[in-house]
């Protein structure tokens, strides 16, 4: 415990006096990742997957006012619930004017800009009967609405969880199975090297994109799918790198010394070898928790990635991006912009890992 807490706090004082940038970086993701947790409860709009539509507001800009009316609304399940959001328990009316009466309201029923159409709410329709004016609120959109009349900050702070459980699930499996093939091949060396090395060669020839598009429809569009096809395209660059760093280790002294010994190879490699690589792993998993992120977001993008209502970055993009040439672009460049500095901080975090442990920029 005390090895893990000096070689956690020798990587924090690191980027924080040697690599603004990069900590700057790790508040970032770090936020983020608090984002992803309590999405649901710092969120304005906490129904599930902020999907709460409101045609009549669509395509609004950041800093947007709408009014409401709340009306009953008949739900089976209202239960909140941290990862999932807690349905509606009212339905939202756009409103641009209303007048209390004693046995209800007459609004005039927002439609757009130009157009509102009179209605009358009768006590028992309203969400709270015994307090008319209890009913009338005023949400305001911080990052504008989307072209559903969705809260785009809401579908931000939810989405950030889809680019970071990508990135999470991808690294592990690009760890779990580039270290093993590469530990074996540049470990025991002759047929099983040969074996390994052909493998690699294969899937390295195979485009990124090419190869995640074959695992989608192979294996179906969905959450887990995505997160699964990802990660096994991106174990090559791991198992070359072990390979390597293996091949430049395994005739040290201290390895032939463990093999006099008597301890068994996966002693050796487990005890002795990979914890002497583990630099040049960390740089490599940062570089694939990044590049994890931007084939997701393409994927989505594409329309085989994420599928909707369920948010996410690059399907945000997909969503909203006809606006880049009309009155509101920040609809899609705000979630591009999001992928973006995730990305940065992401390199920025391996570019500061790879200094640390390049004896050659040690001071």
């Amino acid at each position: 415990m005390m090895q893990k807490k000096s070689f956690i706090h020798t990587i924090l004082l690191h980027l924080l006096k040697k690599n603004k940038l990069a900590f700057a970086g790790l508040i970032f993701i770090s936020f983020c990742v608090f984002s992803a947790i309590f999405a649901y409860i710092i969120a304005p709009d906490n129904s599930p997957d902020a999907d709460l539509q409101t045609v009549e507001i669509q395509a609004k800009k950041p800093g947007y006012h709408q009014q409401f009316i709340l009306t009953s609304k008949e739900i089976k399940n209202h239960k909140k619930n941290l990862f999932s959001g807690t349905p509606n328990s009212f339905n939202y009316l756009p409103i641009s004017h209303f007048k209390i009466l004693n046995n209800g309201i007459v609004i005039q029923r927002y439609i757009d800009e130009d157009t509102s159409n009179t209605q009358f709410i009768s006590n028992a329709q309203l969400a709270y009967p015994d307090a008319p004016e209890k009913n009338i609120i005023t949400k305001k959109y911080i990052l504008g609405t989307d072209t559903f009349g969705r809260d785009i900050l809401s579908r931000m702070l939810i989405g950030v969880r889809v680019s970071l459980a990508v990135g999470v699930i991808a690294v592990i499996i690009s760890l779990l199975i580039g270290i093993t093939l590469g530990a074996v091949a540049g470990y025991y060396r002759g047929i099983a090297d040969n074996i390994i090395l052909w493998i690699i060669n294969v899937t390295w020839s195979i485009p990124t994109l090419l190869l995640v598009f074959a695992i989608t429809m192979a294996a179906g569009k969905g959450f887990w799918q995505i997160f699964i096809a990802v990660g096994l395209t991106m174990w090559v660059p791991v198992a070359r790198l072990v390979r390597g760093q293996i091949l430049s280790i395994r005739e040290m002294e201290y390895v032939q010394a463990a093999r006099v010994l008597g301890f068994s190879n996966f002693r050796i490699i487990y005890h002795h070898i990979l914890p002497n690589i583990r630099g040049p792993l960390m740089v490599m998993a940062a570089s694939n928790f990044a590049t994890a992120i931007i084939i997701e977001a393409g994927l989505s993008f594409l329309g085989i990635g994420i599928q909707a209502p369920q948010p996410s970055w690059g399907l945000m993009i997909r969503e909203n991006y006809t606006f880049l040439i009309t009155h509101n672009p920040l609809l899609a460049l705000i979630p591009g912009i999001a992928i973006m500095l995730l990305v940065l901080s992401f390199n920025l975090i391996g570019n500061a890992m790879r200094d640390l442990y390049d004896v050659r920029l040690s001071p």
